[in-house]
C-alpha cells in the first residue's frame, strides 16, 4: 500500500481531496453536435470515478460555442437551457459516484480554435498559430467589451456546473488557449489595459478568478491551470509564472496545476516543437527526467503556499511519492495512462510500481523503417499519431465501456478523422 498517495488533502477553501491522485483534464470529443454532454461521457466518467482517483478533471468545457478546442467539446455559454443543465447533472452524478471530486475545466480556445470550427477566432491580438498545414485561421483581436463579456461567461459557467453537482472548477490558463494567450507577450500585443506589462496581461485571468470566486462562494474549490512557461522565445517565461502564481494565491485559488507549452511548442505532450525550446531559469533534478514540470513546481513552492498539482510524464509510483514527499507536488496528475488502464490510481495506491508505457509499444512506421522517425517532421507526426491513439481510446471507453488495446495508430487516426468530420457536419452551435 502507498501511504503517501492515499493521504487526503485539505484545500484552502476547506474541501478535502480523498487522496493525492488526479485524473488530469483530457479532451474527450464526446459531446453531441450542440455541445451537450452525452451518455457516452457519463459512461466514461463513471468508469474513471470507479478507478480510484481522488479528483477527476473534465476536458475543456467551453464558454463560447464558436471557440472550441476540437469537435465534441461540451459547451456552457451563459445560463444553460434545461436539457443542457440536466445533461451536466447526469454527468456529475456519474463522475462522483465513488466519493471523489469532479471539477469542470472551463476554457476558451482563442486562436487555437480549428479553422473548421471558426476561420477567424477571437484572440488578444492578430497573431496566427505558427504551424504548417492551414489548420488554424487568422485571429481577430477582442474588443474590451468582448473581454468583459467573456469574464462574465467564465463565472456563469462556473455557477452552472456548481448547480449541476460538479464539486469544483479549474480555469484553463495554459497550453496556448485564450487565457494563456493573454499572458504571453508573444501573442498579446495589445496596448490597452489588457496588454503590455505582466500586470496588464494577467488582468483578464485575475478578473475571471475574482468574478468566479464571488459567484460560487468561498467554500467551492477554484483552481487554475497555469503554464510554467511557453518554452518559446519571447513568450511567457518562468519568472512571469512565479509572479502570476502569487497573484492567483492572493485572489483566493485553492490549487494551481503546473503545466507548460503551446501547440507550437507541445511540451505538455513531451514532444519537440518546430523551433528550439527556449531554456528556463530553473534548477533540474533527477525527478525531471520522468515528470516534465516537477522542477518548476519545486521552485514555485518557494514563493506560494497554495497546493500545487503536477501533471505530465509520471509513470512510476516512486517518482510520484518522491514528488509529494519532497514538497514539489501536493497532487499528482495522470492523463494518458488512464485512457487505457482506467483503474491505475487504485493500482498505484495498492502498490503497483509502474504504469504501462503505451508510447513505447506503438509506432507510426514498421520496425524496418523506424529509423526515419528521427527526422523532425516524422518525429512530430509520430508523436501526434500517438495522441490520436489515446483520443480513440476515450471514444472506445465512452461507447463500449472498455479500451481497444489492439488498435493501431493508423486505425486510430482514421477513426478520429471520421468522428470529427461527422460531428462538424451536424454542428449546431448554441447562441
Amino acid at each position: 500500500m502507498s501511504d503517501v498517495l492515499q493521504q487526503s488533502l485539505q484545500l484552502p477553501c476547506g474541501a478535502v481531496l480523498p487522496n493525492r491522485l488526479a485524473k488530469a483534464a483530457m479532451t474527450e470529443g464526446l459531446a453531441d453536435t450542440r455541445g451537450i454532454a452525452t451518455p457516452e461521457l457519463q459512461r466514461l466518467y463513471g468508469i474513471w470515478s470507479d478507478g480510484g482517483a481522488g479528483l477527476l478533471l473534465s476536458g475543456n468545457i467551453q464558454v463560447d460555442s464558436k471557440h472550441l478546442e476540437r469537435p465534441g467539446n461540451v459547451i456552457v455559454q451563459g445560463q444553460p437551457e434545461p436539457e443542457r443543465q440536466a445533461a451536466l447533472s447526469a454527468l456529475a452524478t456519474a463522475a462522483t459516484r465513488n466519493g471523489n471530486h469532479f471539477w469542470a475545466q472551463i476554457s476558451h480556445a482563442g486562436r487555437q480554435t480549428p479553422k473548421a470550427v471558426n476561420p477567424n477566432p477571437k484572440a488578444p491580438s492578430a497573431v496566427k498559430v505558427g504551424l504548417p498545414g492551414g489548420q488554424f485561421g487568422e485571429p481577430v483581436p477582442l474588443t474590451v467589451a468582448e473581454i468583459e463579456t467573456l469574464i462574465e461567461r467564465f463565472a456563469e459557467c462556473a455557477v452552472a456546473v456548481q448547480q449541476a453537482g460538479f464539486t469544483g472548477v479549474q480555469v484553463h490558463a495554459a497550453h496556448g488557449y485564450l487565457m494563456s494567450e493573454f499572458l504571453s507577450p508573444k501573442t498579446n500585443l495589445r496596448e490597452d489595459e489588457y496588454g503590455g506589462s505582466l500586470e496588464n496581461r494577467a488582468r483578464a485571468l485575475l478578473s475571471i478568478v475574482k468574478r468566479t470566486r464571488a459567484a460560487v462562494g468561498p467554500g467551492f474549490p477554484l483552481a487554475v491551470k497555469l503554464n510554467s512557461a511557453d518554452f518559446q522565445k519571447g513568450g511567457f517565461a518562468f519568472e512571469d509564472s512565479l509572479q502570476v502564481a502569487q497573484w492567483l494565491q492572493e485572489a483566493g485559488v485553492d490549487l494551481i496545476e503546473i503545466s507548460g507549452g503551446t501547440y507550437e511548442q507541445p511540451k505538455l505532450m513531451g514532444l519537440a516543437g518546430l523551433e528550439a525550446e527556449e531554456p528556463q531559469n530553473v534548477a533540474q533534478s533527477t525527478l525531471q527526467r520522468e515528470a516534465y514540470f516537477v522542477d518548476f513546481a519545486l521552485a514555485m513552492q518557494e514563493v506560494v503556499s497554495v497546493p500545487l498539482m503536477v501533471t505530465g510524464g509520471f509513470r512510476t509510483r516512486s517518482a510520484m511519492e518522491q514528488a509529494i514527499t519532497s514538497g514539489a507536488a501536493d497532487v499528482i496528475g495522470l492523463g494518458r495512462p488512464l485512457c487505457v488502464d482506467t483503474d491505475a490510481p487504485q493500482q498505484l495506491v495498492n502498490g503497483l510500481d509502474e504504469l504501462t508505457r503505451y508510447e513505447n509499444i506503438m509506432h507510426l512506421l514498421p520496425d524496418w523503417l523506424r529509423f526515419l522517425e528521427r527526422i523532425p517532421a516524422l518525429r512530430g507526426a509520430a508523436g501526434f499519431s500517438q495522441q490520436y491513439w489515446y483520443y480513440a481510446q476515450l471514444l472506445a471507453l465512452g461507447r463500449q465501456g472498455q479500451p481497444d488495446r489492439q488498435l493501431s495508430v493508423f486505425q486510430a487516426a482514421k477513426q478520429l478523422l471520421k468522428h470529427e468530420k461527422e460531428w462538424l457536419a451536424g454542428y449546431q452551435p448554441p447562441g
